[in-house]
């Protein structure tokens, strides 16, 4: 019991963190002393083993009581020297003052509502929270289709929930305007998914033109996405590949030759030389019946933001465009 009541001596003299956990290891650990101490109590018996195991016991409340305390106090005393050494003087002169194209999410965002208000789409942002059948059915996905089991949704009560993407604008705005349309929805995003490429909230832009019957049709829709990547990534090529999309008929994916490598082959391209950027299609019979329009035509288009700053910003980790970095700006 001396040993052990040494090592309750030392508790207030250690100086550092790991000191602490060291002494608290040697006393209370697995392997400690107050462990073995525990494990002799089979020789005793009566009164002596039950006066030894109330020791034990208080010499374990009284360790623990007063390694706490050492920890909060040494963890304030750390924290404080982590200020003080990350603390900035406002006062101090700074001759060097940059100008910032603001955060890259913003500004690559920005650039996309410039163009495409400038052609006359006219912006909704619509409701984070939405109905299922604005977020699925209407968009042609009813309860029992696979890509809806695809979406990973934040669900509430009453058949509401965080919206999966930005396409509920689109039906809003077929439900409220007459055609012409032309409208772009541009906002956040949720879904279960946290990596490199995927977050929990991720922000999208939805594309919408509804004219009458034959007005619309795919080759306006091909002109107005393939200005839009030259305007946004420059010199480079495109190509157009058939897919599926519910809420499109055709469908079709739409790559750019990948901007890091001209083709040549990496690892953000997975050596094909080209980068998967955007979906897109003409609306589907089945969209326009859900929201109540009849002999039109129209194309879709939508595209993840994110996804567009991390290849404009040369940007490798979709996580960071979320720190509270300040040195991803300055580099920017």
């Amino acid at each position: 019991m001396q040993t052990l009541y040494a090592l309750l001596t030392q508790v207030s003299s250690v100086t550092t963190l790991k000191g602490l956990e060291d002494l608290r290891l040697q006393a209370l650990g697995k392997k400690g002393l107050l462990t073995q101490e525990f494990a002799q109590l089979r020789s005793l018996s009566g009164q002596e083993k039950a006066q030894r195991a109330q020791e034990l016991n208080q010499f374990k409340e009284a360790f623990t009581h007063a390694h706490t305390q050492q920890k909060q106090t040494l963890q304030a005393l750390e924290l404080e020297a982590q200020l003080k050494s990350e603390k900035i003087d406002p006062s101090l002169a700074n001759a060097h003052f940059g100008t910032s194209l603001g955060h890259p999410l913003n500004y690559t965002k920005n650039r996309i509502i410039e163009y495409f208000t400038q052609l006359g789409f006219k912006l909704h942002l619509g409701a984070l929270v939405e109905e299922e059948f604005y977020n699925f059915e209407a968009l042609n996905m009813p309860a029992y289709h696979p890509a809806r089991a695809m979406q990973d949704t934040f669900y509430f009560k009453d058949h509401k929930l965080l919206r999966t993407h930005t396409s509920p604008t689109q039906i809003h705005a077929m439900q409220t305007q007459k055609p012409p349309i032309k409208m772009i929805g541009v906002g956040p995003t949720f879904r279960r998914d946290y990596d490199t490429t995927h977050t929990p909230m991720f922000s999208q832009v939805e594309g919408l033109v509804v004219d009458v019957k034959d007005r619309v049709h795919f080759g306006h829709l091909k002109q107005v996405l393939e200005d839009f990547l030259y305007y946004l990534f420059g010199n480079i090529r495109v190509r157009w590949r058939a897919s599926f999309f519910p809420f499109t008929e055709p469908s079709a994916e739409v790559d750019i030759s990948c901007v890091f490598c001209a083709q040549e082959g990496c690892k953000v391209c997975k050596h094909t030389g080209w980068l998967e950027i955007l979906g897109a299609g003409c609306v589907h019979p089945g969209v326009f019946e859900h929201a109540g329009l009849e002999n039109v035509s129209g194309y879709a288009f939508g595209m993840g933001i994110e996804r567009l700053t991390m290849l404009t910003c040369g940007i490798n980790d979709l996580r960071s465009l979320f720190e509270t970095d300040l040195r991803l700006l300055e580099a920017f």
